[in-house]
């Protein structure tokens, strides 16, 4: 599944990061924090590599 704002796609880069280790859970709020907590390592790399192209800065639910 695509990531559909570039918030939601860096939210996801940083929860990734804290799984392979790269960067410390506790740095972690919000959405970043959710994601880590809710998702496989493989579903954070697939909203992470998502194209930039025209996405939004932010989404509404």
């Amino acid at each position: 599944m695509p990531a559909k704002s570039k918030a939601q796609q860096k939210a996801a880069g940083m929860a990734l990061a804290a799984k392979r280790g790269d960067m410390n859970v506790s740095g972690l709020e919000g959405a970043a924090k959710e994601m880590y907590d809710s998702m496989s390592e493989n579903e954070l790399r697939e909203f992470a590599e998502t194209e930039h192209g025209d996405k939004p800065e932010h989404v509404e639910n």
